[in-house]
């Protein structure tokens, strides 16, 4: 009784947040096209559903007579029982023609949506229907290669790092949480080993995972207890791997009790705001581009179900109408630091320089990528181990 009672207050809920019942919002204006957007965080969250929603926002401003529907906070723990079939009905229902979801969690939910509306096209972020030949032809996959961002953070940080020691603050362990947080390793590693000319053995890369995209009460692991506990142990630099900014905001608060810390947040170009003396940078993803291309087609009928990951735009990795990821230096990053930045941007645009390229070993010893084997895209996509080298779990087994 008390479950059924959840249920239906989330769906109340749920049909507040759309505006349920407001005669004027069911009145479809033939000459708009609405779009879907579904996010697992707040739409400010300074992190992930910000930048999405923000890239809703592009959309609207850049293709005349569209119009975003959006619906935040789907994860169980703001909105438990709610499933994604029931908001993709509530959408279509308003006249949405295009949903976007913004979530690996959302990946059942949203291959079962596209199944039930075959008229309606659908991206899922992060997920691989597409690739793995299990998509509706109104499905198609769609990510940034983040992995070059979170190399640019793992560098920043060895450049900066006085102890050697990083962490980095981990959400909830899959194959594409285990490739970022390896690609970041290989950046430090490289910072530390090719540019610093130091030992090794003295660069300590941690990694903690707290168990969801961000801080559930009761739940996760909390993000400001994880940060803070590197910092009490050591580590001079946190990279964040989670939706929010609770890394930078930790950073911040030690600085002012003296400490030489630095953090590196995730997801969101602004997401420095607020916290200049500790912010090296951002990794942050831009999906304007992207969801403009693919509602564009959408519009004109030729969307195709595709996997795609969408790289940066090397000519200008930061210019918001072309690059899916960029990096916002952060002004606690220093001069000669940044000039090194700049400089490892160039090697890897050139393709001179590949971090995936072996020998590289998984954590328990066994061949990731053998000597000169350069790494292909499935290979990291379905990362299934931490490298060798790196502090941490790698399945939660």
């Amino acid at each position: 009784m008390v479950k059924k009672l959840i249920v239906i207050l989330s769906i109340i809920s749920l049909m507040a947040a759309f505006g349920c019942g407001d005669k004027a919002e069911k009145k479809a204006n033939k000459d708009e096209y609405k779009f879907g957007l579904i996010m697992v965080g707040p739409h400010n969250d300074h992190g992930w559903s910000q930048a999405h929603y923000e890239g809703g926002e592009y959309v609207e401003k850049h293709i005349p007579g569209t119009k975003m529907i959006y619906i935040d906070k789907v994860n169980p723990a703001d909105r438990p029982g709610v499933t994604i079939p029931q908001i993709v009905d509530d959408m279509v229902e308003k006249g949405a023609k295009f949903i976007i979801a913004n979530s690996d969690d959302m990946s059942d939910g949203t291959l079962e949506a596209a199944k039930q509306h075959p008229d309606v096209s659908f991206i899922h972020i992060s997920g691989d229907h597409a690739l793995t030949g299990k998509a509706p032809k109104n499905l198609g996959n769609l990510m940034g290669k983040m992995e070059y961002g979170k190399m640019m953070a793992g560098y920043t940080a060895a450049l900066t790092s006085k102890t050697g020691k990083i962490g980095f603050l981990g959400p909830l362990l899959n194959d594409e949480t285990r490739r970022l947080a390896s690609a970041a390793y290989l950046g430090a590693k490289y910072a530390w080993e090719e540019v610093l000319k130091k030992d090794p053995k003295d660069l300590k890369f941690e990694v903690i995972w707290i168990g969801f995209w961000f801080n559930i009460p009761g739940v996760t692991a909390d993000p400001t207890q994880v940060t803070q506990n590197f910092y009490n142990k050591g580590c001079d630099v946190v990279i964040s791997g989670i939706d929010t900014t609770e890394a930078t905001i930790v950073a911040d608060q030690e600085r002012k009790k003296g400490k030489k810390v630095w953090a590196v947040p995730y997801d969101y170009k602004g997401a420095c705001k607020g916290t200049a003396s500790s912010c090296l940078g951002v990794p942050y993803f831009n999906w304007g581009p992207s969801y403009v291309k693919n509602i564009k087609a959408a519009m004109a009928g030729n969307l195709k179900s595709e996997w795609v990951w969408a790289g940066p735009d090397w000519k200008d990795i930061n210019n918001e109408d072309t690059s899916a990821v960029g990096f916002e230096a952060g002004a606690a990053l220093s001069a000669e630091n940044k000039k090194q930045l700049d400089q490892f941007i160039v090697e890897l645009g050139s393709g001179k320089l590949n971090l995936f390229k072996g020998p590289l070993n998984y954590q328990d010893g066994s061949v990731f990528l053998k000597k000169g084997e350069v790494a292909s895209d499935k290979q990291i996509w379905y990362m299934k181990q931490l490298l060798k080298g790196m502090i941490g779990q790698s399945s939660t087994k």
